[in-house]
């Protein structure tokens, strides 16, 4: 927890400089208006920039580019907003469109990591810069940074946090646990699988951790698009087929909300939350308000938080310093690799909240009001 509080005072100090700053813009849509050039710094051409989200049917999606037009915004930039709604032909056409309009930075968090060569070869002849947004872009030179949250920490974290629920480091066990990933689609997933796997899989291989299904390859247990009602269809077939009769389900690993708020339904229809069969412990990532809302009802126990808002300035500190023909801060230039390139990376570091103390890291770094979550 003292690195929770750490980042809390981070957070606390963060959120004085958004509350003003956002007082001045609003957010949302898919298309953003044009400001003038800023006075408080920003390019002096005031260049249009363009920001790519994947969906705005996932509520992180649409606080990720809030976020981003609002500080871009302040800084005196034009923000061409669009979201793709999950699929990847929109997001290339989108794309295309931005650069056609004059964008002369591209953030993108891809829908499909390995889909955008052909539009970043427009965008390198078009001399347009390309930031990869929480999701690396996979096999093309043409991607010039990334920024993200550090994901295999996220994984580890989520791993670690079952580890020590369940007591694994004390001897106890056997446990019988599932396993839920990501989309395979997004290069994230196997991050967070990886990092939460290599926690528990020598308790897997010890026989401490049992997965009744069978199932913990990654091609087996990944969910595509991250959808909530295929994680809940899954979870209803693996409690029908395994968890009836006196088989007592412990835990489930999920690596983000919105599987792990499909998984939450499926565990409510199948008559777990009461006295003789309760919840598993279950992992989440994102802070979701109904994932929260869920874990302070005790149906969900963790989610990992990364402060969207933390990204945002980072990212937009990072056009801000090529738009003025300077090179970006970063912290990692050796390991992210994207098949054709070792991309220079900007990683935070993530957090996780659990009922013990999300009003300190949620409610108090003003990231959700008390009323939220009510």
């Amino acid at each position: 927890m003292k690195k929770a509080k750490g980042i809390l005072a981070s957070l606390l100090a963060f959120a004085t400089v958004i509350s003003f700053s956002a007082c001045s813009k609003g957010g949302g849509g898919t298309t953003s208006k044009a400001t003038g050039t800023s006075s408080a710094g920003g390019s002096s051409t005031s260049h249009m920039i363009g920001v790519s989200m994947p969906t705005q049917s996932l509520q992180r999606w649409n606080q990720d580019g809030s976020n981003m037009e609002k500080q871009l915004e302040a800084k005196g930039y034009t923000v061409e907003l669009q979201y793709a709604n999950n699929d990847v032909n929109t997001q290339v056409q989108q794309i295309e469109n931005m650069i056609t309009k004059g964008c002369k930075v591209l953030v993108i968090a891809a829908i499909d990591g390995s889909s955008l060569t052909d539009a970043l070869d427009t965008a390198k002849k078009n001399d347009c810069k390309v930031i990869a947004y929480d999701r690396l872009i996979m096999k093309t030179p043409n991607v010039d940074y990334y920024a993200s949250f550090d994901n295999y920490k996220v994984g580890t974290m989520q791993g670690q946090y079952l580890e020590t629920k369940l007591g694994l480091k004390d001897g106890k066990g056997p446990f019988n646990i599932e396993i839920f990933g990501g989309d395979p689609g997004d290069n994230n997933a196997k991050y967070f699988y990886n990092g939460a796997m290599d926690v528990l899989n020598p308790y897997i291989k010890s026989g401490k951790l049992v997965v009744q299904s069978g199932q913990t390859d990654f091609a087996k247990v990944a969910i595509t698009n991250w959808t909530s009602a295929t994680a809940q269809n899954r979870m209803d077939n693996l409690i029908t087929s395994k968890y009836t009769g006196n088989t007592k389900l412990d835990a489930v690993l999920s690596p983000n909300d919105s599987l792990a708020i499909g998984i939450v339904a499926s565990l409510k229809s199948n008559g777990f939350g009461t006295d003789s069969k309760p919840y598993p412990v279950l992992t989440g990532q994102d802070c979701d308000i109904a994932d929260v809302k869920a874990i302070i009802a005790g149906q969900q126990s963790m989610s990992i938080f990364k402060d969207t808002r933390l990204l945002a300035a980072k990212v937009v500190s990072m056009v801000d310093a090529m738009e003025q023909g300077s090179t970006p801060e970063t912290n990692n230039t050796t390991d992210y690799n994207n098949g054709n390139k070792v991309v220079p990376t900007e990683l935070l570091s993530p957090v996780y909240v659990d009922k013990s103390n999300y009003e300190d890291i949620l409610v108090k770094s003003n990231y959700y009001t008390a009323d939220q979550l009510k």
